[in-house]
């Protein structure tokens, strides 16, 4: 089913993240969406869950706590919080749109496939509903430009209000490290590459035992014309719409003719 254009206003909305339910980018998305939505629902983790992937709670219960009228809290990761919001929280009413953020941290290239952030989105999309990613990226040692995510959240919201996507896509939204005037301007781009985890640091700890610690630097990054990384780091809003469809269509036919 495809997304069709949607009444912001008037719409029922889910939020969720992994950087939980108390991080400054999701009060920050909790404040430009009660301005911009009357029904706002809130169910997220209870503590930071980044880099949790699209991961499902499997092997022991979960627990919902309310916080407030429509604020909930789970004990689990992104992926559980909107599930468990989905199909629990507001089983009776399910919501129109999910949006998960804002992230502190850019979520572009590889990422995504690590992303607490992303994996809600996708999550809701698994369940038929329409949903939106929203990070701020940083960089080492620099400030989070918050404002900059909050003078823009609205302007991408309304224009995707307005517009239409396939069933089986999210649209992924990061917001580049600049001050909100010199943002250059909103693309909408491809994913591009880069890959996490590229130094592992070693140690021993006090009990003399070793330890290895994945560290956030990027073996491989390329910022190809196009891509979010591309458009982030010459300071634009990036808009990319992904697709839950992991099969790659060109090599299913050289393979049925292989196995043929």
């Amino acid at each position: 089913m495809a997304k069709q254009p949607l009444d912001l206003a008037r719409a029922r909305i889910l939020l969720s993240n992994d950087d939980g339910i108390h991080a400054p980018g999701f009060e920050l998305l909790e404040r430009v969406m009660r301005e911009l939505a009357t029904d706002v629902w809130v169910v997220a983790p209870e503590s930071e869950q980044s880099a949790s992937g699209h991961s499902l709670t499997l092997r022991h219960p979960l627990r919902i706590r309310q916080l407030s009228e429509k604020r909930y809290a789970v004990d689990g990761t992104p992926t559980d919080s909107v599930l468990l919001g989905v199909m629990e929280v507001m089983k009776d009413e399910p919501p129109d749109l999910v949006i998960s953020g804002i992230n502190r941290g850019g979520n572009m290239g590889e990422d995504v496939t690590y992303s607490g952030t992303v994996a809600a989105a996708m999550e809701a999309t698994l369940l038929g509903i329409p949903a939106i990613a929203l990070s701020q990226n940083v960089v080492p040692g620099g400030n989070t430009w918050w404002e900059t995510a909050e003078r823009y959240t609205p302007r991408v919201l309304e224009r995707l209000a307005r517009a239409s996507w396939p069933g089986s896509v999210f649209i992924n939204v990061n917001f580049p490290h600049v001050a909100p005037d010199e943002v250059t301007g909103i693309r909408v781009t491809a994913q591009g590459r880069r890959k996490p985890g590229g130094v592992v640091q070693r140690g021993i700890d006090p009990a003399g035992r070793p330890y290895y610690w994945i560290g956030t630097a990027r073996a491989f990054e390329h910022h190809a014309e196009g891509s979010d990384l591309e458009a982030v780091y010459g300071g634009a809003v990036s808009v990319s719409p992904m697709h839950l469809d992991l099969t790659h269509h060109s090599t299913l036919a050289a393979l049925e003719e292989a196995f043929a």
